[in-house]
């Protein structure tokens, strides 16, 4: 696979991935090259609100909603997903109008030129080839993006809707316990 065919991507944790950090995560892929590749966990929100967290964000994202857990490095990092109705406003597009809100932005034109934003706190984080070879050692599992995975309202549920959505034998897996052994 291509690094070019990977961002944008959702990366979904196998069974196989034994690290606690990543058990049944969806990672969205933002950036994949010969540097490495970065991800944020989707399905991981956090106790933290935007309102207590980041309140000069509640512009952008309700005070209320979570901030996501976006993955184990740098969790003291802020980074903000959105959909740009000018994707050039964007500090940097994954895909199509999805991208991530500038540092330096003036938040309030910002909040006009957004329909929808997610808050994450951190990222996962790949060195140059290490994605490759979990991806050879059957870790993840590749799966297009859909829009609404990164804006879930249903996080608890978000690795078997995507397995599911996948179909076939990852149907299966979808409906598998994280513990087989209480099946």
């Amino acid at each position: 696979m291509s690094a070019a065919t990977l961002k944008g991507k959702i990366l979904l944790a196998s069974p196989a991935l034994a690290d606690p950090n990543f058990v049944r995560t969806v990672v969205l892929l933002a950036e994949h090259g010969a540097e490495g590749a970065l991800g944020l966990v989707l399905n991981r929100p956090t106790d933290a609100l935007v309102g207590e967290a980041v309140d000069e964000l509640t512009s952008i994202v309700d005070e209320d909603d979570a901030v996501y857990g976006g993955g184990p490095v740098g969790e003291d990092a802020v980074m903000v997903v959105a959909e740009f109705d000018d994707p050039a406003l964007a500090a940097e597009l994954i895909v199509e109008d999805l991208g991530f809100l500038p540092a330096d932005s003036d938040l309030d034109r910002i909040a006009t030129a957004t329909r929808r934003a997610r808050v994450f706190a951190g990222h996962a984080g790949w060195g140059p080839g290490q994605l490759e070879g979990e991806l050879e050692e059957g870790a993840w599992i590749v799966v297009d993006a859909h829009r609404d995975d990164v804006f879930t309202e249903d996080p608890d549920d978000l690795w078997s809707i995507v397995l599911e959505r996948k179909g076939g034998p990852y149907a299966v897996l979808a409906r598998m316990p994280e513990d087989p052994s209480v099946n």
